[in-house]
Formats: C-alpha cells, sequence, structure tokens
C-alpha cells in the first residue's frame, strides 16, 4: 500500500483530534479552550482534506463537516465570552 500526500494529512488530522480528546481526558486541556477548539478544527479540516482528495466517504465526510463546526461555534462563543468578561472587569 503507498500512501499519497493526503493519506498523510488524514493521519495528521485524526492525530490532531486524538490529542485533543486525550489531552481533555487527561485534564492538561479544558474543553472549552481556544486550544481545543483549534486542534479540533485543523483535525477536521485535515481529514477532510484526506477525504477529497483520497477515497471519498460522504458519511464520514458529513462527520467531519460537522466535527468542523462545532468547533468553529466552540471559537466564536469562547471569543464572544471572553470579551464580555473583559468589558466587565
Amino acid at each position: 500500500m503507498t500512501l499519497q500526500w493526503f493519506d498523510w494529512v488524514g493521519f495528521a488530522g485524526v492525530a490532531l483530534i486524538v490529542v485533543a480528546y486525550f489531552l481533555v481526558q487527561a485534564g492538561r486541556l479544558r474543553g472549552d479552550s481556544m486550544s481545543n477548539q483549534v486542534l479540533n478544527a485543523l483535525g477536521a479540516l485535515a481529514v477532510m482534506v484526506s477525504l477529497v482528495f483520497g477515497t471519498f466517504n460522504f458519511p464520514a465526510f458529513v462527520l467531519e463537516a460537522i466535527w468542523l463546526a462545532v468547533s468553529v461555534y466552540g471559537m466564536i462563543w469562547g471569543a464572544r465570552r471572553r470579551r464580555r468578561s473583559r468589558m466587565f472587569r
């Protein structure tokens, strides 16, 4: 089996998502932190790239698209929350 560049991008994406999950479970990262959201968003995006350029799997693509959307939502929500907390100091 020969791995292409998009396979390596997909593996990197999976690693980012798994590392983020592990760090939250280990108590080293908060689930609502910007770092966690960015790791998840980049991971989902990388897996989506591997699906588009490699063997397309529609259910997996939908899952990663939702994962990306939830991560972006978390980034926006967290940024708004931080901005509000700075306003009321």
